[in-house]
């Protein structure tokens, strides 16, 4: 269940940042793709730049760690 971590490899450049969209927050044309949904997550890198939106969390997780890249929450 739980995942061991090398804090180590911890620098600036592969953390990536995942937070919580309203589905009403976004323009038309991505909501037009992602249906009904209320609530999305978005992954953005240190700069700020959308890198991915998924529609739910543990996805937002996985996708990151998959990338070589530690996903930390925002609010």
């Amino acid at each position: 269940m739980f995942e061991k971590y090398d804090f180590d490899k911890l620098n600036e450049a592969n953390v990536v940042y995942v937070r919580a969209v309203s589905g009403k927050d976004l323009p038309d044309d991505v909501r037009a793709q992602v249906g009904r949904r209320a609530t999305l997550y978005a992954v953005h890198s240190a700069e700020g730049e959308r890198l991915a939106l998924v529609k739910d969390r543990t996805l937002a997780f996985a996708l990151a760690r998959q990338n070589d890249f530690a996903p930390v929450t925002v609010h």
